[in-house]
């Protein structure tokens, strides 16, 4: 893995680090928002529905992303897998299983739980790119586990009725799919460009949902849903599908993944922060040290050791 200097170098002199930082920073806070926000929707839509209006709206704001641009080499068949797979753990299983999750949770039990994803990113770096873990980083996939198995206590404690242990590791599932999504979207992001890469995975993701969408929309009364819910829908969709995408590939391409890993400390704290100002959830004792807790891990497990900041 090469330290965020060199791929700086690599991707050139013009290109201003923190513009890189800025575009990682923005994607997660986003994610973390809809994460929230996605409970709202869910009182309105049935799951698969929403996934499938999600990905069809984003289709077709990125219609004129999917087309190869000139000068872009053609898509190999290692990508082409990659892309597939991309689509499946980032886009449908980690949809379906956030959804699911958000509707049998709170959004701050999601958020607490989403904090695990750079130590997850880290777990699966060193299964699948012999990364070695290092004693801090092992210290900081400790505490993100010691913040999902309080929070888990807590709802079942009594002091969060919102939540349920198949809510949460329907959330944990959403950690392993999105880490899947870090640790492939590194290789791809230096492929493809940003664009189609956001464009290709949500048509996977489309067609992957396509017929529980169906299944769903045939019962459902469209006539029903409130103006404001759909535009809720519009913002969930570009959110979700067309900007997070493209932001985070665009930050991706001139950071490495170890790096970048640091930034999806703003998933839950985004998360948390919907889930109290427009949720009118409220955080308890056990859950701000659950929180805390989680938060360390991500920190301690992410952040640039001395050597590789000189």
């Amino acid at each position: 893995m090469t330290s965020p200097t060199s791929a700086s170098a690599a991707a050139g002199p013009a290109h201003a680090p923190w513009l890189s930082y800025l575009c990682l920073g923005s994607s997660m806070a986003l994610v973390g928002s809809y994460v929230g926000l996605s409970k709202l929707l869910l009182a309105v839509f049935p799951v698969f529905l929403l996934a499938w209006l999600r990905f069809g709206m984003a289709a077709v704001a990125m219609a004129g992303w999917v087309r190869r641009r000139p000068g872009e080499a053609p898509l190999s068949r290692h990508d082409r897998i990659l892309l597939f797979f991309e689509s499946f753990f980032g886009n449908f299983l980690f949809s379906i299983c956030m959804l699911f999750g958000v509707g049998m949770s709170s959004a701050l039990a999601a958020g607490v739980i989403m904090a695990a994803i750079p130590a997850a990113v880290a777990i699966l770096s060193r299964l699948f790119l012999k990364e070695r873990i290092l004693p801090r980083v092992a210290a900081g996939i400790a505490c993100a586990v010691g913040g999902i198995a309080l929070v888990s206590v807590v709802a079942h404690g009594g002091e969060d009725k919102g939540s349920s242990l198949l809510g949460n590791l329907l959330l944990f599932g959403a950690v392993l799919c999105e880490a899947s999504y870090v640790v492939m979207g590194k290789k791809l992001a230096g492929n493809v460009s940003a664009k189609r890469i956001s464009a290709l995975v949500n048509l996977w993701g489309l067609a992957l949902v396509t017929p529980f969408g169906l299944w769903q929309a045939w019962s459902f009364s469209f006539g029903a849903v409130p103006a404001a819910s759909w535009s809720l829908l519009l913002f969930y969709s570009l959110a979700a599908s067309m900007v997070t995408v493209w932001l985070w590939m665009t930050g991706l391409r001139h950071v490495p993944a170890s790096s970048a890993g640091i930034f999806t400390v703003l998933l839950p704290i985004s998360a948390a922060v919907v889930g109290v100002v427009f949720l009118g959830e409220r955080i308890s004792v056990t859950q701000a040290a659950a929180f805390g807790l989680a938060i360390a891990g991500v920190l301690l497990a992410t952040w640039p050791s001395r050597s590789r900041q000189n």
